[in-house]
């Protein structure tokens, strides 16, 4: 329901106090004053630059200038016996700490009730003050959907070839998602002028702004991909083919995300980022440490606002990496944090329920005990995996990425690399090159953590085995607790109930 349909519907009854939320005036006030004119309703606008402006009359003798408590009076001036008056106060939120402007719309909200008078406030957020809570409903001006964006599009693209069409238009309309129509116009011409065409690049970048806006979240702009990342082949699977089918439009058959259990330096944060390359989806990487806050209230806005950019991004693909050091203490949080740790926790796994974007989240846990168990409940993602240390094919893979990497010398011995992980195969490839030595040598340097943090590594493994899926082969990660071996992925085995 657009905008213009709901304040017909609250005017009509009589709803005297309206908040739109809006990050762009000048088109909310364009669709507000074209359905007065339709209605046959009185509007008037003020805000501090214009003071009372009233479209198509003549200012009252007591509108005030540029007074807001003047404003909020001269709007009896216009109401009529049989019509209604909207008085349209633009970015007033700034002006509501005064005590007599509250009490100045109170008793003006209460007014319109007999003489049909409306006050609506036109604000980018939501700061209603104590004492005016219940006497407003709050209304928000939604961004343009995609048929306002490529009408846009083709409003600026006015010449052959400058706008593509078929997948490629789609593609520009998902990279505009969640833009505003001034920044939709600035992206769409910026493109225009860098590229003689419209394409997703320039749009990206534009949207890149936005993060360092925030401060809340990062863009990833590596270039990255999965033949760079040897092994994990039943997960690389999995997630191009959840995020390639077709009918994404239809937020119910969205796929929603993978969390990753693995030893550290098991590839985990870089399979994130090379999703987001092999798909064409920008890949956000969401620090939650970064959103606590200093003030009272500041850690709650700060991940409503994250999630809100995440949403305007989509589709992309979120990172959340070693998500288990950020919301460990949240089923605690109260005697240490005044509760914090658990807002900004149950607010994430409603974000995580209920979003309807196109996002699909990749968080990264090396110790699952210490999360919440409704952190990995079903719906919350569509597999958790178990990235195990990579088995003798998956070393054979890396060896060969980082060899050729650091320009090494193909032919020479390798080391001993039994339960290595891929970081510290890149590690010994890295000191070869650097040190200027065989490989062999470089590997005296290199002390792999399966031996390091032993106890931590097999209880990992043994908890994932049988409750886990296999980043290596498809269905069940399965492993012999007594022999150490790892056996291919057991499918899950269904049961008909008609059997039963």
């Amino acid at each position: 329901m657009s905008l213009t349909q709901r304040l017909i519907e609250y005017v009509s009854a009589c709803f005297t106090g309206i908040w739109i939320q809006s990050a762009e005036h000048e088109d909310a006030l364009r669709e507000i004053a074209r359905m007065c004119r339709d209605q046959d309703w009185r509007l008037a606008t003020w805000d501090v630059d214009r003071g009372l402006q009233i479209p198509g009359g003549e200012q009252p003798a007591d509108a005030g200038g540029n007074d807001p408590l003047a404003a909020i009076r001269a709007i009896n001036a216009l109401a009529g016996p049989d019509s209604s008056a909207l008085l349209v106060l633009s970015n007033f939120h700034r002006f509501m700490q005064s005590a007599e402007i509250v009490q100045a719309l109170a008793s003006q909200i209460t007014a319109g009730k007999q003489n049909r008078t409306f006050i609506v406030v036109l604000s980018p957020i939501v700061e209603i003050p104590t004492e005016l809570e219940k006497q407003f409903v709050v209304l928000e001006h939604d961004l343009p959907g995609r048929d306002q964006l490529e009408e846009l599009a083709r409003g600026i693209a006015t010449e052959e070839g400058e706008l593509p069409e078929g997948d490629a238009l789609e593609t520009v309309l998902d990279a505009a998602a969640g833009l505003t129509r001034y920044e939709a116009e600035g992206a769409f011409s910026l493109s225009l002028v860098r590229h003689s065409e419209i394409n997703p690049e320039a749009i990206w970048e534009l949207k890149s702004g936005m993060l360092k806006k925030s401060g809340l979240l990062s863009l990833h702009r590596g270039s990255e991909k999965f033949d760079d990342l040897g092994g994990l082949e039943s997960l690389k699977s999995f997630c191009l083919r959840a995020m390639r089918q077709q009918g994404h439009r239809d937020p119910l058959r969205r796929p929603r995300g993978v969390m990753l259990l693995p030893p550290p330096g098991c590839g985990k944060s870089q399979f994130a980022k090379s999703l987001g390359n092999e798909t064409g989806r920008p890949t956000l990487i969401l620090d939650v440490g970064a959103l606590m806050g200093s003030l009272v209230g500041a850690t709650e806005a700060n991940i409503r606002k994250a999630l809100q950019i995440i949403d305007a991004m989509a589709p992309c693909v979120c990172l959340i990496d070693e998500v288990e050091k950020a919301l460990s203490g949240a089923a605690s949080s109260g005697s240490t944090d005044s509760g914090v740790s658990a807002r900004l926790f149950g607010t994430l796994l409603t974000w995580m329920n209920d979003r309807t974007s196109d996002v699909f989240l990749t968080c990264t846990c090396n110790d699952i005990s210490k999360l919440p168990p409704e952190f990995s409940r079903a719906e919350r993602f569509d597999g958790i995996f178990f990235v195990d240390l990579p088995g003798t094919r998956g070393r054979r893979q890396i060896w060969n990425i980082y060899i050729d990497m650091f320009g090494l010398d193909v032919k020479q011995a390798k080391p001993v690399d039994a339960d290595w992980t891929g970081a510290e195969i890149k590690s010994c490839c890295r000191l070869a090159a650097l040190l200027d030595v065989p490989l062999v040598e470089a590997a005296q340097n290199v002390v792999p953590v399966a031996r390091t943090a032993h106890e931590a590594v097999e209880g990992l493994r043994t908890w994932a085995s049988g409750r886990c899926l296999s980043a290596d082969h498809a269905g069940l990660y399965t492993r012999n607790p007594n022999t150490g071996t790892v056996k291919p992925g057991r499918k899950v085995r269904r049961v008909d109930p008609s059997n039963n």
